[in-house]
């Protein structure tokens, strides 16, 4: 119990605020919970809406469908050709380039376009005017499909040329 003798305890100093400025927090922390409360509510209720959305909408079928086609061809087997070496001189360094002789009773209309060119892609393709050219291929010569000579030279990149 208490004594009643003693003195009662200090009254609590009054907030060094003035109460113009309080009011206004009071209102500005009210504002802000009813827009949380409205927003979250908000966002609830479109989390709702685009579940039902998804739902709603037709899933997609997919189908795969392969087919295989298998050809044989029987070609003739080309005759041996001398093999010719040249040596090709240029502003960089030197390439040599092996040339396959072209035999005079060679039959070329049953093989691909490789049958007059020395130098070939590997693919095994004859090169054109404008494609670009192997790192190996630098300053050589050969010809393409139509028998014109090509030289593979820099110019906008290492390209075969007309020469």
């Amino acid at each position: 119990m208490t004594d009643p003798y003693t003195m009662p305890p200090a009254p609590r100093p009054p907030d060094a605020r003035p109460w113009r400025k309080r009011k206004r927090v009071w209102a500005a922390g009210i504002l802000l919970f009813g827009l949380g409360a409205m927003g979250g509510t908000q966002s609830a209720q479109d989390e709702v809406n685009a579940a039902k959305a998804a739902a709603a909408r037709p899933r997609p079928t997919i189908t795969v469908t392969a087919t295989a086609t298998a050809t044989a061809t029987v070609t003739a087997t080309p005759k041996p050709r001398a093999t010719v070496t040249k040596t090709v001189r240029t502003p960089g360094p030197t390439k040599t380039v092996t040339e396959a002789a072209q035999d005079a009773g060679a039959d070329t209309s049953g093989s691909s376009d490789t049958g007059t060119c020395s130098i070939v892609s590997n693919s095994g393709n004859c090169y054109e005017a404008g494609q670009y050219c192997r790192n190996r291929d630098h300053g050589a010569s050969t010809t393409d499909a139509g028998g014109a000579s090509i030289t593979c030279a820099y110019r906008n990149g290492w390209r075969w040329t007309y020469s």
